[in-house]
């Protein structure tokens, strides 16, 4: 059962009965308790419900709200969120960078972790559909921006739709670094926007590699649109919250993950 759907089934159960114990919830959906208990930390913050010991009650505001990976939410928002661990991230990904070399950073807040980094260098062209990655690369010397044309959304302060295409027919990038709203096995990278995704699959087709910089939080979930399987994947960057047991079975699906 995929995390979204499982969610989604918890947060049903809740409304109807207004509360519930985890071994209760684990019961009902045959998984561990440790994996409801992952579950409900996730839902409470996103105000879905409240954590109590040993189980948790329904929150009437979550009724206005949805799950974290089908919203939109705002790059501020976004940006706050697991700090340390897109630090971890961008430091992993940063040797990677080579002088002379052209990259693409996607329009993600651990993107643009890595692009605030990105310092030192002679010649470096870096292409994104990223509004603040651009800001923050604008001004550093050695460093070309190419921002994609598009559509500019308002959540996310991204770049979407194909109105860039014809500039990226022009780009052959050595690496395309991209984030995702979720990430598993089956779905590969998936995002809320169909149309963010869209311009995602753009940059593989125009890349050399493709490494994913996911935070452990994002692993085994699905949002709307997948943009990307795990064979277009060359490597996943994650950060040491990540349990051995999910390494070893995303591993085992010949996913390379530093």
């Amino acid at each position: 059962m995929m995390l979204l759907e499982r969610q989604n089934l918890l947060l049903d159960y809740l409304k109807k009965n207004r509360k519930a114990t985890t071994n209760e919830l684990s019961e009902m959906l045959n998984v561990s308790a440790t994996t409801i208990r992952t579950d409900l930390n996730r839902m409470e913050k996103e105000g879905l419900l409240t954590k109590t010991h040993g189980g948790a009650i329904y929150r009437e505001a979550a009724e206005d709200k949805q799950e974290l990976t089908v919203r939109p939410y705002h790059f501020q928002e976004r940006e706050l969120e697991n700090i340390h661990e897109k630090e971890q991230i961008a430091a992993k990904a940063l040797p990677m960078i080579k002088d002379h070399m052209c990259i693409i950073l996607d329009a993600s807040s651990t993107a643009y972790t890595l692009a605030r980094q990105l310092t030192g260098f002679h010649q470096l062209t870096v292409i994104t559909n990223g509004i603040y990655t651009a800001l923050a690369l604008k001004d550093i010397p050695g460093i070309t921006v190419i921002l994609v044309g598009g559509i500019v959304t308002q959540q996310s302060a991204s770049i979407e739709g194909l109105l860039g295409r014809d500039l990226l027919a022009r780009i052959n990038a050595d690496i395309a670094f991209v984030s995702a709203r979720g990430f598993s096995v089956d779905e590969g990278l998936t995002d809320f926007s169909i149309y963010e995704a869209d311009l995602k699959r753009e940059f593989l087709r125009r890349s050399a590699k493709c490494i994913a910089l996911i935070d452990h939080t994002k692993f085994d979930s699905a949002s709307i649109s997948s943009y990307a399987s795990i064979d277009d994947i060359n490597m996943v960057i994650t950060d040491d919250g990540i349990s051995p047991t999910t390494v070893a079975l995303y591993e085992d699906s010949g996913i390379e993950i530093l």
